[in-house]
């Protein structure tokens, strides 16, 4: 390609279509590189070039979009179950612990209902106690009466058998 741009400088522009492509041509350097001499590139052939490179990788790069979109979505449906998956794990934990608590519950319950069948049997216990205990009240004051009313009977007829001073007549 340099070997006819050289040899166009050295003919000269003959006619009026070379001078219009070279004055679309443009000077083209590549980054990085050191100026040493520039080079012109025609802007159709650049253009052609273009459209041959866009047209070979063109349908190619579609496609990957298309892929790389599908695999987006899927992505995205992946992550909706997975979020769903956890909140069913976690639903089952509470479960699982709503379980626990039921069973705790279930524990305590029983041994509220055994305290409560303690309590009556200590209340029936406390209940004859005192009932007993009234009896016995009951007999030790009727004892004690008993024992007063003896001990008066005694006093009683102690004082009938004093002698009594005889009455003059």
């Amino acid at each position: 390609m340099q070997m006819e741009v050289d040899e166009r400088e050295e003919e000269g522009p003959s006619s009026s279509s070379e001078e219009l492509q070279l004055a679309q041509q443009e000077p083209f350097q590549l980054e990085g590189s050191l100026p040493v001499e520039e080079v012109y590139v025609d802007k159709k052939a650049v253009d052609k070039l273009t459209e041959g490179f866009l047209s070979h990788y063109l349908p190619d790069l579609q496609n990957s979009k298309g892929a790389l979109q599908e695999l987006t979505q899927n992505q995205v449906v992946l992550l909706d179950t997975m979020d769903q998956e956890v909140t069913k794990f976690r639903e089952c934990n509470a479960l699982i612990d709503l379980n626990s608590l039921f069973t705790e519950a279930k524990v305590y319950h029983n041994k509220l209902v055994n305290v409560r069948k303690e309590m009556i049997l200590l209340h029936e216990k406390t209940t004859k106690l005192k009932r007993r205990a009234l009896k016995l009240q009951q007999q030790k004051q009727r004892e004690a009466l008993e024992k007063e009313q003896q001990r008066e009977k005694e006093l009683e007829r102690e004082r009938q058998l004093v002698a009594k001073p005889a009455r003059r007549t």
